[in-house]
């Protein structure tokens, strides 16, 4: 055993076995979640102390937070940003979740809320802090994801945006509804810590540092403030702690119901602090409000006023809703469009779900101001900048019917360039400007585009060149730990968090990473290789790429000569600069962390 320990000690971060470590805790997640399943809570405990002790937990926890999460170079109190790979190790060695030990308060962050003028407080605990909450996390996960209610849908990895508002669609398809539209006020900040840590009714050593992580406290322009209530924003099991919290909500809701058969109708779906009641009549709307803020004001919390509505999806001034960036509505149409019951009948109404109006200005704005930032860039400067976000945005809405609103994004980003194009040339005629920015492509006339420096030719995409594409809803409770990867594999190969060139690396490897041959999950790191480096002569074609996980990426670059070979360019004076590389990628090249922590 002491053998072990050693050889462990003196591994070389570089060559370290990552899929054999993941397979470890998997294998002990599902069996915490099985446990769990079936009501063995001695069991699930004796796990989650074996997990919490893991060497692999550990290293995974620490290579987390020190080369995968996005805030990875945020620090905390103590100053320690990114480690660098002879850092980690002592690091994994430090971690321990013991009785008593004394948390070190988080730093207050505060940054600006998309769209408004107020902020948002972060806590950012300190590297230590992150990593051995990484490691609760992992143990207290699949017991919680045994038990989460099905229509619970944020901060839980497989179930996203689109799985909530395809269980909204399939509740309202056939049948108007009333609907209660809420938002949990401040919900970060204000949960009752006695509430939270006695419906963790977890063992002693978690429980306790757990509560430790929650009374640490915060430092705000260098000044000490006590945290009697909330869990910190910027934590990594913060958003878990949130979901715990707030466990239980459906239940309390379907619960007015008196018989089994009238709490079916009632349908709550909630994302992270936000949610929506349905039912057909309103009574039942207004007194699950009523219900719903007795219960919250249990655990500290209460709607928020002026985000909390009822409306009526097909009647009233106002009729539907807008949720995640999404309105949700039905419309009075004529027997030909008109949507159709399971047995073929016309419906009346048609239920039609679109970008909001909110989310159609933010873009509009996001857009708007990064043309206004980029007006000394060069066209093909301008163009790397502007595709990415017409990419994401079109990415996230296109589950739903936004087609005519990426029409009107197009007709929006022509002005925008156009009126970008007559402020570099202001004595220039219209005629010469047009065959200097827009070229002819596939039989359309008005294409953005410019030359690199090598001749290859950047393009920017339009909205409307976004396939629509229907999602489908996760089945019931499913979760990852279930051990069903085959179809977890299969589902990320169809998602709309995923870009459409990665999509079609993932189809083309038929789901498998093209180095360890391993199943993509979701939640998994990737990175897209070339598979001849562009330092040898690689192109950036689709035939020559591949997905690798992030540490498959490092061991195939540390064994493909792409170093040597750009280190010979520098020699010679050959390297393109760093401006142009980042001028014309192809893909998206990795997942987008989980935020500060």
């Amino acid at each position: 055993m002491s053998r072990n320990i050693t050889n462990r000690r003196l591994y070389d971060w570089k060559a370290v076995p990552w899929r054999k470590l993941e397979r470890t805790v998997f294998k002990l997640q599902k069996r915490i979640y099985r446990a769990a399943q079936n009501g063995d809570k001695r069991l699930v405990r004796k796990l989650q102390g074996l997990l919490t002790r893991s060497w692999s937990a550990k290293m995974i926890a620490v290579r987390q937070v020190t080369q995968q999460n996005q805030g990875k170079k945020t620090a905390g109190v103590d100053g320690v940003t990114a480690l660098k790979p002879g850092e980690r190790q002592p690091l994994v060695r430090q971690l321990r979740v013991k009785k008593g030990e004394k948390v070190k308060p988080t730093l207050r962050v505060w940054i600006p809320k998309p769209g408004r003028d107020e902020k948002r407080p972060l806590g950012i605990p300190t590297m230590y802090d992150r990593a051995l909450q990484g490691v609760v996390k992992m143990a207290l996960e699949p017991e919680w994801e045994a038990v989460f209610e099905a229509n619970s849908y944020g901060f839980r990895r497989p179930r996203g945006c689109h799985d909530a508002i395809e269980a909204i669609f399939s509740n309202i398809r056939y049948k108007p509804k009333w609907v209660l539209d809420a938002d949990i006020a401040k919900c970060f900040d204000k949960i009752d810590h006695r509430a939270l840590l006695r419906k963790l009714n977890n063992s002693s050593p978690i429980r306790r540092t757990i509560r430790g992580w929650l009374k640490a406290g915060v430092m705000d322009r260098g000044l000490f403030q006590p945290t009697e209530a909330g869990t910190p924003q910027g934590g990594v099991i913060s958003p878990l702690l949130a979901n715990i919290a707030l466990h239980g909500l459906e239940t309390v809701v379907t619960g007015i119901a008196p018989k089994i058969t009238e709490q079916k109708k009632i349908t709550v779906v909630r994302y992270a602090d936000d949610f929506v009641v349905m039912h057909e009549n309103r009574e039942v709307i207004e007194r699950a409000k009523e219900v719903i803020q007795e219960w919250l004001a249990e655990i500290g919390l209460e709607l928020k006023a002026e985000k909390t509505r009822i409306s009526h999806t097909l009647d009233g001034e106002k009729p539907g809703f807008d949720f995640l960036g999404f309105n949700i509505r039905q419309y009075k149409v004529g027997r030909h469009r008109s949507g159709k019951s399971t047995n073929g009948s016309p419906l009346g109404f048609k239920t039609l779900i679109k970008p909001s109006q909110k989310a159609i200005e933010r873009h509009k704005e996001k857009l708007r101001s990064v043309v206004k930032s980029h007006r000394a860039l060069p066209q093909v400067a301008l163009t790397a900048k502007l595709n990415p976000v017409i990419r994401g945005w079109c990415n996230y809405y296109r589950t739903v019917v936004s087609k005519e609103v990426f029409g009107e994004m197009d007709v929006f980003l022509w002005e925008q360039t156009w009126n970008w194009a007559k402020r570099r040339h202001p004595n220039k005629m219209s005629w010469w400007i047009a065959e200097k920015y827009w070229k002819p492509e596939n039989g359309k006339q008005w294409n953005f585009k410019g030359k690199l420096k090598d001749g290859t030719e950047a393009r920017l995409i339009r909205h409307s060149e976004t396939e629509i594409i229907r999602h489908v809803k996760v089945k019931g409770k499913a979760c990852p730990m279930d051990g069903n990867l085959v179809y977890w594999s299969k589902r990320l190969r169809k998602s709309p968090d995923v870009s459409t060139g990665v999509l079609k690396l993932l189809n083309k490897q038929k789901g498998k990473c093209g180095h360890c041959g391993m199943l993509f999950t979701d939640g998994d790191r990737w990175e897209v290789d070339h598979i001849i480096p562009t330092s040898k002569g690689g192109k950036d074609r689709y035939d020559n790429l591949q997905l690798l996980h992030d540490y498959c990426h490092h061991i195939k670059t540390a064994s493909d000569g792409s170093h040597e070979g750009r280190a010979r360019k520098r020699e010679i004076g050959t390297e393109e600069p760093d401006e142009v590389k980042v001028s014309r990628p192809v893909l998206k090249t990795s997942r987008p962390g989980d935020g500060l922590a």
